[in-house]
């Protein structure tokens, strides 16, 4: 389902359904304040447990970005797929949710989304792996056209675009959340040689630098990147497996960590025009710093 260019409304999804869906189903969803993302609890709690902040996904640039992390857990398919890489098939193995990771000096390296283990006829632990989820963090003010929403609950609900308009932040996602994950984390995952799948939507995935791809027998990372189609039967989006990019664990963080350096002429330039303003917009008659450089 794709937004009309003339629609202003940022919200995608509130309790799990479009706000197009005004079905006797979606609004039980939503008067009950339910999720249907197999979330810890029957209810939503994201932001507040007392009043949460119900929105699954938001409009961006005509598409839907997924902004809660348990968005992705519709019918646990980010599960049976990363455990089909890391075990097979034919593995038996289950998950486990929220496990802390703790670092030689008993320090908490924190929580792991989902550990996935294989176990043998007599549960006994033959391998496990990691799964994080991360879905992308909001600039903006996203809780006032979701309250407004919920008061009128109109198939047209419309919302100024504006100052504060809720929108993606993939720059603080990736740097505050997910590089720092992978790095503590995965580095001690890394270090016991365990694989590791990250779950994420392609379009956040298309912000990080292009990443050097192997082959799946040779992967340390699988990055299961996904998108919501909308169905229009149910009237609902469902989470859909887009790719899976299979990359080693030390070059794919040395890409993501490792900055491009602008022009060091346009750096100069910034600070030359601050020193004019310091100096009361009176820079003293001497030679610039580019102007030595190029000399």
């Amino acid at each position: 389902m794709t937004k009309s260019k003339d629609n202003r409304n940022p919200l995608g999804e509130v309790f799990g359904f479009p706000v197009s869906n005004v079905s006797a189903k979606a609004l039980r969803y939503r008067k009950q304040r339910l999720c249907p993302f197999n979330n810890k609890v029957p209810n939503c709690t994201k932001d507040k447990a007392n009043n949460p902040l119900g929105v699954c996904c938001i409009w961006h640039n005509e598409s839907l970005v997924i902004t809660c992390p348990v968005r992705f857990r519709e019918d646990w398919v980010i599960i049976e797929y990363a455990a089909e890489f890391a075990f097979g098939s034919k593995a038996s193995w289950t998950s486990l949710s929220e496990i802390k990771l703790m670092d030689r000096n008993g320090q908490s390296a924190g929580n792991i989304d989902f550990v996935l283990v294989q176990y043998d006829e007599k549960g006994q632990l033959i391998d496990f792996t990691s799964l994080e989820v991360q879905g992308v963090y909001i600039s903006g003010n996203l809780r006032n056209p979701f309250e407004e929403y919920i008061k009128r609950q109109s198939i047209d609900f419309d919302w100024p675009t504006a100052f504060n308009f809720p929108k993606p932040d993939y720059l603080s996602s990736s740097r505050k959340r997910l590089i720092p994950q992978m790095l503590y984390k995965g580095g001690i995952f890394h270090s016991w040689h365990k694989k590791q799948t990250v779950a994420l939507q392609r379009s956040f995935f298309n912000t990080l630098p292009s990443l050097p791809r192997i082959s799946q027998e040779e992967a340390e990372i699988a990055w299961f990147l996904y998108d919501l189609e909308f169905n229009k039967e149910l009237k609902q989006n469902v989470l859909v497996l887009s790719e899976i990019v299979y990359t080693a664990f030390e070059p794919a963080l040395l890409r993501i960590t490792t900055p491009m350096p602008g022009d060091i002429d346009d750096f100069i330039n910034t600070l030359q025009n601050r020193l004019d303003e310091h100096l009361d917009k009176n820079p003293p008659d001497t030679p610039s710093l580019t102007d030595i450089i190029q000399s």
